[in-house]
């Protein structure tokens, strides 16, 4: 995750990955409403999106919300969904 204006960048743990945001988990969170770019990979899959910190739990992390996520990244993103439901399908069946 980079914040924007003064380009602070921070490695974090996704979690809650969902169509318009995700939980990231670090122990210092950028403040409530500041603007992020969220980079995600996995393998060889890469996602990006301009982002928003909505809300923050120092010590914990942050919750974030997708604004602006290109039709590539929009791409991986459901597919890491489809292949995260269909695991989750196995586990239960």
């Amino acid at each position: 995750m980079i914040e924007e204006r003064a380009d602070v960048r921070i490695a974090s743990r996704v979690s809650e990955l969902s169509l318009h945001g995700c939980y990231l988990d670090m122990m210092n969170p950028f403040p409530t409403g500041t603007m992020v770019l969220v980079k995600i990979s996995a393998g060889d899959a890469f996602f990006e999106a301009r982002s928003k910190i909505v809300y923050s739990q120092p010590n914990m992390g942050a919750g974030v919300g997708f604004l602006e996520v290109a039709a590539p990244s929009q791409e991986v993103l459901e597919r890491w969904l489809d292949e995260a439901e269909r695991e989750h399908q196995r586990q239960a069946g």
